[in-house]
């Protein structure tokens, strides 16, 4: 199985697979031991031209397949692309490709479970059983046997086939647009920016005194800076619990440090700590400065537990009903919100999630409609009319 070898046999293969309407990607990367993926194969196919591509060939050039990453024309298909898609915003310069079409969330509007595996996905739609063999395989060691290649290049084919199937059944069920404003996610740059003042973001603070704040930012940044400069994963550095124990406990030097529980034993008499600890002397001698503006979330009205409870059982049966994966449609924090407000700024609550649930949400809160069991289902209950309503709202049954 031939491997692409020099940027004249890659420039000609994009070529190619710019011809076509999509193109199917995956990688294959490691980043046990590193803060940045080491991507060690690319795969592609799009119609019958089906490439590999080995990054750590010297002297072949990735700029003619980052060029068909960021062509508009063509889509590209992956499955659950989120690491896939941020080994490439990094090798674009900040840039992603796109279009991109995910076929896990497809297939969650399609009503083939939360977050699907590939192999399952595959099994479902194509009938194949899908090679499981070389899963754990070091991808960095070469060289590649013909069963590894194999085993890789069979990730874009099958995707190749599977994603004209989707697409055909997304547009009967006119499912179409909902996958299409779900991929906006998948290529919004801030969702892959490593920018380490920006690390905090990714942890919610517990609490919201300038002072806390200051110390739970400058931990957040130190750790993510020190992580990308050593190319270590961030929780070798630090656990998460270590920035939450630093931003209560606002430690001033090495002993205060060294009976945090959360940090390694002689953490802050290591070059690290050290640097650590000057940066959060500096931001606790002057928390207005470096404490991130953030608001404290409202505080949520008694008694909310009940109407939540009521919203997840009408998410489930919402769900069931349209044939998608629930977590589609909503999310518990979602339901939350929307118990607490009529105007909650959440995903339910926005384009085609709203008109499929989150209008059915705001009449229940309202007392507009009921749930009653019938049978051994779960069925909506329209109040005013007394009577069971179907999928389009009209009466089927009294009640």
């Amino acid at each position: 199985m031939k491997v692409i070898q020099t940027t004249q046999e890659l420039a000609e293969a994009c070529a190619a697979i710019a011809q076509h309407e999509f193109v199917a990607v995956d990688t294959e990367f490691l980043r046990e031991t590193t803060y940045w993926p080491m991507l060690c194969l690319i795969q592609a196919a799009a119609g019958d031209v089906e490439i590999l591509i080995d990054p750590l060939v010297e002297g072949v050039s990735l700029d003619p397949f980052l060029d068909l990453m960021a062509n508009e024309s063509v889509l590209k298909v992956f499955h659950a692309p989120r690491q896939d898609l941020e080994i490439f915003y990094r090798l674009m310069g900040g840039k992603l490709p796109c279009p991109v079409f995910d076929t896990q969330t497809a297939a969650m509007a399609l009503g083939l479970g939360e977050q699907i595996a590939y192999d399952g996905l595959v099994m479902a739609l194509l009938k194949r059983p899908v090679d499981k063999s070389h899963r754990f395989t070091d991808w960095s060691r070469r060289p590649l046997s013909e069963n590894q290649l194999a085993y890789a290049l069979a990730d874009v084919t099958h995707l190749r086939d599977l994603y004209p199937k989707m697409a055909a059944q997304l547009e009967r069920k006119g499912r179409a647009d909902w996958v299409s404003e779900e991929m906006k996610a998948f290529v919004d740059p801030a969702a892959y920016d490593t920018t380490p003042a920006n690390a905090w973001k990714r942890l919610k603070p517990k609490r919201f005194a300038q002072d806390y704040l200051a110390a739970f930012f400058t931990a957040a940044t130190w750790r993510e800076w020190f992580a990308q400069e050593r190319d270590v994963p961030r929780g070798r550095i630090l656990k998460d619990d270590a920035i939450f124990e630093i931003a209560e406990q606002r430690p001033r030097d090495a002993d205060a440090m060294d009976r945090m529980r959360a940090l390694p034993k002689g953490f802050g008499r290591s070059k690290g700590g050290v640097q650590l600890l000057e940066a959060l002397n500096e931001a606790l001698d002057n928390p207005s400065e470096f404490a991130p503006k953030t608001e404290r979330p409202p505080s949520s009205p008694p008694g909310l537990g009940p109407v939540v409870e009521l919203l997840k059982v009408l998410l489930r049966c919402e769900a069931e009903r349209l044939g998608v994966a629930s977590k589609l449609l909503a999310t518990v924090s979602d339901l939350e919100e929307i118990a607490a407000s009529d105007t909650a700024d959440v995903a339910a609550m926005k384009g085609w999630r709203r008109e499929a649930f989150g209008e059915k949400a705001l009449r229940l809160k309202r007392g507009e409609i009921g749930l009653v069991m019938k049978g051994k289902r779960v069925r909506v209950f329209d109040v005013a009319a007394d009577a069971i309503v179907d999928d389009d709202g009209d009466e089927i049954e009294e009640a």
